[in-house]
Parts: structure tokens; sequence; C-alpha cells
């Protein structure tokens, strides 16, 4: 029996991005993160726009219950090689747009129980749903941080739709299609033609290679179940 076995695994990883070196503040901004999407545990990998002390870094985001998997090349590099901590080759650069229309909500999320008091604390979460009524093109990123995205065309391959909610794709997928960005495991996917790059909701992803055959090129619906694992329904329409 061999002493080395080498198998595969869906790995439920994050990527955050500093724009900051003030651990007060990355402290702050993260612990209210985990507290809004219960990402408590994730394994993360650091990209930083800033020069930043990797070492404590990575003791901060321990010291919050993340696990630090590997830095993106960049600023980071020469520290993260002098401790023989991972580096991960940097993304190829893509154009973020704006998209064509944008709705904005407020969602009342107060308890019922608290309803029913006389005085009621009122608790409301902003919520906005981006509208694109253009074909995404090869290099383009459509991304939104506070809500859903309704593409109501195709998007191409090397293309890339970013929500930290749910996706809707009347048309073709044929790029990158990453929902719950923000760490929402009961985020959505929904597309008329699935034939992805790749597929993510929370973290959890699935290669172009891997996509069950039965959704390929077919309407689909994705989410991830009570184990954390990616669903793929094919859809009647």
């Amino acid at each position: 029996m061999a002493d080395i076995r080498v198998t595969g695994r869906m790995v439920n990883f994050s990527r955050i991005t500093f724009d900051t070196n003030d651990e007060h503040l990355i402290r702050q901004q993260l612990t209210k993160i985990l507290n809004d999407t219960a990402s408590s545990g994730a394994v993360i990998i650091i990209d930083s726009t800033v020069e930043q002390e990797l070492i404590s870094l990575i003791q901060l985001l321990v010291s919050l219950n993340l696990q630090p998997m590997a830095v993106i090349d960049g600023l980071l590099s020469a520290q993260a090689k002098s401790i023989q901590f991972p580096i991960l080759p940097a993304d190829r650069p893509l154009q973020r747009i704006k998209s064509t229309e944008e709705q904005h909500i407020t969602v009342d999320t107060t308890p019922q129980e608290a309803k029913e008091q006389a005085s009621p604390t009122q608790k409301t979460v902003a919520y906005t749903i981006c509208y694109h009524n253009e074909m995404l093109r090869t290099g383009q990123c459509l991304v939104q941080d506070h809500g859903d995205v309704i593409l109501n065309t195709s998007m191409n391959s090397g293309s890339e739709v970013i929500s930290s909610g749910n996706i809707y794709i009347y048309g073709a997928a044929k790029g990158r299609v990453i929902a719950g960005a923000s760490g929402d495991t009961k985020a959505r996917i929904f597309c008329q033609v699935l034939n992805a790059e790749l597929i993510s909701i929370a973290g959890t992803y699935c290669i172009s290679e891997d996509i069950p055959l039965h959704v390929q090129k077919k309407a689909a619906h994705i989410y991830l179940n009570d184990q954390q694992k990616l669903v793929f329904e094919a859809l009647e329409i």
C-alpha cells in the first residue's frame, strides 16, 4: 500500500483584500463582517494594496478564528517567502464596469416579538439589486457588494460576475459566477444556460470540468446544501 495518497476536495475559502494596515481598523471591520456573515473559521487568502506586517496580520486573522492559507503575489510576497508562507499567482486584471441600473431597498429585520412591543426598536438592512442589460464581455467584471445581480443577457468566457447575494443570469453563463461573496451561504445562482468556467457560492467552488453533466449547457439552479456542498438542479423552462 502506498504511503502517499492524492485526493480532491472542495475547498471553502474567502479572499480578503486589505486597503489599510491599521490593525485596529482591520479588527473592527472584520469583526463586524464575521458577525454579519457567520464566516468564522473560514480559510482565508490574503491580498493587500498596502504594505503590511505579514506575521502580525496572520496572527490577527487567527485571533478572529480565521485560517490564513496564502497570500496573493504582490506587496507581501517577499515577507511570505521569508517565512515559507504560500504565495498564489495574481489574477489577470479585469475591467470593473458599472451596472445599467441599481435599485436600493431597505428591509425591515425587526424580530416579530420586538414589533409587538409598545415602542419597538426597528432594525433595517440596506440592500441593492443591480441590473445589467448589456453583454458582459471578456475581461469585464460586474460586482455588487451589498445585494443581488440580475444580468439580463449572457456573459462571455473570461468575464466575471460577483455578488454578495444571489445572481440571476437570463442568458448563457460562460465566465466565472461568484455568489455569496461576503460569506452568505444562503445565496443562490440561476441561469438559463450553464457553461461557466467557475461557479462559487460563499467560497465553495466548482470549475467547469467538474460541473455535473445533467446541467451542462442547460437552465440551472445552484445552491449550498446543509453540508455546504454545491447542489446543481436542472430547471424546466
